[in-house]
């Protein structure tokens, strides 16, 4: 039975019969096979290093003057190059047309020269004229489905009896092995760049950004240089999803990247912090160029209305700035400083500029974040009195915050920057326990009966972690079992919600409300007048307080329009079996108007301003 001849080494194909190779050649491509393969099997160099290297030994190998590995993508790149005579130098760029491997790269198949000089094609070639080169091999380097290179040798001598089939069988099986690093490499390229990229933006995303963010501050230290960082957010980018939907939005994030990015300086860069908040680096800038910088980066995206499938939308900024201090060892007190600011811009109007450095004094949002941090959160009380006997029958429990030097913040100058910043579950936490166990204790030492309310604000962001109302239920409990006193199923204790913090799904809210409410817990509705959707959470609540906003308190005795909207409330909520709260009440005249008008209880410097609670958990 006759058989096949069988090739004697892998990617060698069998000589004709008659022509076996012999011994010695044999023992020669086996040595180049195996010197080959521990280039390719080196692990103490990079794929690059690796690659260079492979080629080198197979240049050594098949004796050539010069060995290239190019890439076509409109134009030649001389990609990696053994050349130790110094003719192609890597990173050399040529118009695809001028490059002998365009035909190699244009048809997919092998090209093998005997004699450039005599081909009617490159005789005229820069490279046989200007460096005498006279044999050419091309293998195309394939990566996937793609050609992506050629791998090329050539040679001063020419190869008058033609290429040796294991000589081109070397050279494909090493375009192979390059091809497959090729391939890696791109994949590996590609990996990294969706790791560290928006992929709606194509910016940085926050993971990369807060690497190179750490990268930027050590090089300015070694360069003694300062920089800024600066986050920027899109002005009621929620309206914009609201009412054309997400595809839309997303058209606008991408117009306003690219435009933030047009404007950039040449070391400046950009990234998608998140949401619609982008953070940009600012290179060497002081207060005065970064806040330049920006107020003419937000006027160009601010120019011109964003053109849209859904018609031209205007589209505003806000940005806050913040400069690192010295002694920052990080980059977060830049951002933080940034952070804080813009939500001073925000809350200042929008549309603007807030710049603060290291060593200024933190805006609101600092502070809440270092006070939680440095344990500096603290509850304070203010009474409540009956209007008709004077008497102090409740008191609302009140976040403030003590800086380091003891002054005290109160809740009106950060709720809103903690808001901003998820904090409030935090404060919320903090003060709720603190004012169940000043209930208990006034219960315990009869200074107070079950009849006396203790107010405490809940907002929607607390009332949404279900983790945190079973945890405040289960205290309750507990502080209930040891306040030595048996309560009815009304409890003191009562809970504010405001219509500033509108829910739009009454019906989540209602959820969230529903186990405070079963415990025994009411419901103060805050700052009534103050929004529009006052009386749809008294159409859908079970509120049992009614607090008139104070603006309303305070101008009433001035704008007879405002009395009677305020009579009007006190009849009104009598009539549902609602109790009134008069908040800002700051004479007596004003105490004795609103109990003339029915309202029962008031609250504010008149009757006492609040004060520190002295035991605090």
């Amino acid at each position: 039975m006759s058989s096949e001849p069988v090739s004697p080494l892998p990617g060698i194909e069998p000589e004709a019969p008659g022509s076996r190779p012999s011994l010695s050649e044999l023992s020669r491509q086996s040595d180049r096979l195996n010197a080959l393969w521990k280039q390719v099997t080196r692990h103490d160099l990079s794929d690059e290093a690796r690659s260079r290297a492979i080629l080198r030994e197979a240049a050594l190998a098949l004796d050539m003057d010069l060995a290239v590995l190019g890439e076509f993508n409109g134009s030649y790149k001389a990609r990696l190059v053994h050349d130790p005579l110094g003719i192609l130098p890597e990173g050399t760029v040529l118009r695809a047309q001028e490059a002998i491997c365009q035909i190699v790269h244009q048809t997919r198949a092998p090209l093998f020269i005997t004699d450039l000089e005599k081909h009617g094609d490159f005789a005229g070639h820069p490279l046989v004229l200007n460096e005498a080169m006279r044999t050419y091999a091309g293998i195309p380097v394939w990566t996937g489905e793609e050609v992506e290179g050629v791998l090329a040798f050539l040679r001063r001598a020419p190869t008058p009896d033609g290429f040796e089939q294991a000589d081109i069988a070397y050279m494909e099986l090493v375009a192979g092995w390059l091809g497959h690093h090729l391939y890696q490499a791109r994949q590996r390229i590609q990996l990294e760049r969706h790791a560290l990229t928006d992929a709606l933006t194509g910016l940085l995303n926050r993971r990369a950004a807060e690497a190179r963010l750490q990268e930027e501050l050590a090089r300015a230290r070694r360069h003694n240089e300062g920089f800024a960082v600066a986050l920027v957010d899109i002005d009621h980018f929620k309206r914009v999803n609201d009412r054309y939907g997400h595809a839309i939005g997303d058209q606008v994030l991408k117009v306003v990247a690219r435009r933030l990015e047009s404007g950039l300086r040449e070391d400046d860069w950009l990234a998608r912090w998140g949401g619609e908040e982008f953070l940009l680096f600012l290179r060497g800038a002081d207060q005065q160029e970064s806040a330049y910088v920006m107020q003419r980066l937000m006027g160009h995206v601010k120019a011109q209305p964003i053109s849209t499938e859904a018609g031209s939308i205007a589209i505003t900024l806000s940005a806050g700035i913040g400069l690192p201090a010295r002694e920052d060892a990080d980059y977060h007190a830049a951002v933080e400083l940034a952070d804080s600011c813009l939500y001073q811009a925000k809350s200042g109007g929008r549309d603007r500029v807030e710049i603060r450095d290291g060593n200024a004094v933190f805006w609101p949002a600092q502070i809440i974040k270092r006070a939680l941090r440095d344990n500096r959160l603290r509850m304070a009380s203010q009474a409540i009195v009956d209007l008709e006997s004077g008497q102090v029958v409740a008191d609302e429990a009140l976040a403030r915050v003590v800086l380091p030097d003891g002054t005290l913040v109160a809740a009106g100058e950060f709720v809103e920057a903690a808001e901003g910043l998820g904090l409030m579950p935090e404060i919320d936490r903090y003060i709720t326990r603190q004012a169940m166990a000043r209930c208990t204790t006034a219960l315990g030492n009869g200074v107070a009966g079950p009849d006396f309310a203790h107010f405490v604000n809940l907002s929607p962001q607390f009332l949404a972690r279900r983790d945190l109302v079973e945890e405040m239920l289960t205290n309750a409990q507990n502080y209930c079992e040891t306040c030595g006193i048996t309560l009815g199923p009304v409890k003191p204790i009562v809970f504010e919600i405001t219509e500033r913090q509108f829910l739009s799904n009454l019906d989540t809210l209602e959820a969230d409300l529903k186990p405070l409410l079963d415990f025994g817990f009411r419901l103060a509705l805050d700052d009534f007048g103050s929004g529009y959707s006052s009386f749809l959470y008294l159409a859908r609540l079970p509120i049992s307080f009614l607090k008139i906003e104070g603006w309303m308190v305070a101008n009433m005795r001035k704008e007879r329009k405002i009395a009677a909207i305020v009579e009007s409330l006190a009849g009104f909520a009598r009539r549902e079996g609602i109790i009134t709260v008069a908040e800002c009440i700051e004479d007596g005249e004003t105490a004795r108007v609103l109990r003339e008008m029915g309202v029962h209880l008031g609250q504010g410097w008149h009757f006492g301003r609040p004060e520190l609670e002295e035991n605090q958990l």
